[in-house]
């Protein structure tokens, strides 16, 4: 037999309780977020420079300063990476993190 059919007004109930995340999984979600934005700030640092160029304005930067700041960007996202690997290995809780030592 078939259940009766549901009115289309009604409601599954809803759970009373709150629902509860552990807060590693959640450290580890929020890390993995920031994680996959990384790239994307990168970019974006990146092409800061683009918009430095002031076209007869007499405000053009020199090419050593964008030089320079192309480096330190690119020497700040590999600093990044790694914290977040090291963050990821602490939070995830990867074993050969502590068999390592």
């Amino acid at each position: 037999m078939m259940p009766p059919p549901e009115e289309a007004g009604s409601e599954p109930p809803r759970p009373t309780q709150a629902l509860f995340l552990e807060r590693q999984s959640y450290r580890r979600r929020r890390l993995v977020d920031v994680a996959r934005l990384l790239p994307l700030l990168g970019v974006l640092l990146l092409l800061v420079p683009l918009l430095w160029q002031g076209k007869g304005e007499g405000l053009e930067t020199p090419i050593s300063t964008a030089i320079t700041y192309v480096f330190a960007v690119w020497a700040l996202l590999i600093l990044g990476a790694g914290l977040f690997g090291i963050a990821a290995r602490r939070w995830g809780g990867d074993k050969r993190a502590d068999t390592e030592e």
